[in-house]
């Protein structure tokens, strides 16, 4: 997909974008921030629809991570839409989002073995694409944890793993989202299956490059069945080693991944550049931004940028767009305070996950702090 407006206007981070059938009025993406503030029938609070509204002034929000089915749920208080009562609530957000003039595409999440037998339903064994035993923790009701070794999923089983994906991506769609983003970073269950690490299969989703991105491929068509290829997107991570996940050779594997989402023509490709939530740059590894030409479609660019990085990664030509976690967390009208060149709030990590509005919707706007 081509930017509409290339050339008509100068491009920065406030120039408008065609994304689909949407036009933005702006390039700033809110990236998807995981909160743990849904109650314990994994339906996100009251509190949500609030927070999001907040901050629509964002070209696009991308929702917090949101699991497919009691199956992919990975941690306390993490929504879900897979049922009546999850796509009830979500609507009363989406609304509250269109109402403020905001637009929001939900992510769709399965953890796979990033969980552990308390958040599973009938304390069944995590599932993955091999029985390998992840490094780390997962925090449950009464504390952290220690990751389970997963079950392989049987290939027989692979058909449901895909239903689900698609019977989230339909709910999204009666939810009022206007879009979907698949989550296939950050160690999660595409990922594992994308990444050697984690992939130790031998059937037609094992081995090969194309084999290990088969899932991911499968899902993205699934969910382009639903919603139609121009509002669905994207998320990978190509360096990331969050959640004890990496691949012996990422450069080949990632161009293919973006090759093959870019032969779909989805919405865009949402990379975390570098590593998770702290550096771009990582010693020894490919580039991500050559992923950009790779995919040839609307690049969205994600980790630790700022104003002036963010500026530059648009006007190079780097990224049609820039996605932004704890500016926005912390600051509901980001839009507004980079236009001006206002000072930013600090984010609180003591809130991040869990709690009420304390961190959550009291973070202060310009208009509110001059009051």
């Amino acid at each position: 997909m081509k930017k509409l407006l290339q050339g008509a206007i100068a491009a920065d981070l406030f120039a408008p974008l065609r994304l689909g059938p949407y036009t933005l009025p702006n390039r700033m993406v809110m990236a998807p921030l995981t909160r743990s503030r849904a109650d314990d029938k994994d339906v996100p609070g009251d509190l949500a629809a609030t927070y999001y509204a907040q901050r629509s002034g964002a070209g696009l929000i991308i929702s917090e991570a949101t699991h497919v089915s009691a199956q992919g749920k990975g941690y306390t208080g993490t929504p879900g839409i897979y049922n009546e009562e999850q796509i009830r609530q979500w609507r009363r957000i989406t609304d509250a989002v269109h109402a403020a003039g905001g637009r929001i595409f939900a992510q769709l999440w399965h953890v796979g073995r990033i969980s552990h037998r308390l958040l599973q339903p009938d304390n069944a064994t995590p599932v993955a694409p091999s029985a390998v035993q992840p490094d780390g923790r997962v925090y449950i009701d009464n504390g952290f944890v220690a990751l389970e070794r997963p079950r392989a999923l049987e290939t027989h089983e692979i058909p449901g793993i895909i239903a689900q994906f698609r019977d989230a991506a339909r709910n999204a769609l009666r939810a009022g989202f206007q879009g979907i983003e698949i989550h296939a970073a950050n160690g999660y269950l595409l990922d594992q299956f994308l990444r050697d690490k984690t992939n130790q299969r031998t059937d037609a989703y094992g081995g090969s490059i194309e084999n290990r991105a088969r899932l991911l491929l499968e899902i993205t068509q699934a969910v382009i069945d639903i919603w139609g290829r121009d509002r669905v997107g994207v998320r990978i991570s190509p360096l990331a080693t969050f959640n004890d996940i990496s691949d012996s050779d990422p450069e080949p594997l990632f161009t293919y991944v973006a090759q093959q989402l870019g032969a779909l023509r989805v919405a865009y490709l949402h990379v975390v550049e570098g590593a998770w939530g702290s550096t771009r740059e990582v010693a020894g590894g490919f580039d991500p931004r050559r992923l950009r030409l790779a995919f040839n479609g609307v690049y969205i660019a994600n980790n630790c940028y700022g104003y002036q990085d963010g500026m530059s990664a648009i006007e190079s030509g780097h990224a049609d767009m820039v996605s932004y976690g704890r500016h926005f967390l912390s600051n509901p009208d980001l839009v507004e305070r980079f236009r001006t060149g206002a000072p930013l709030n600090p984010p609180d990590p003591n809130t991040f996950y869990g709690g009420d509005a304390k961190g959550y919707t009291d973070y202060p706007t310009m208009a509110q702090r001059a009051a």
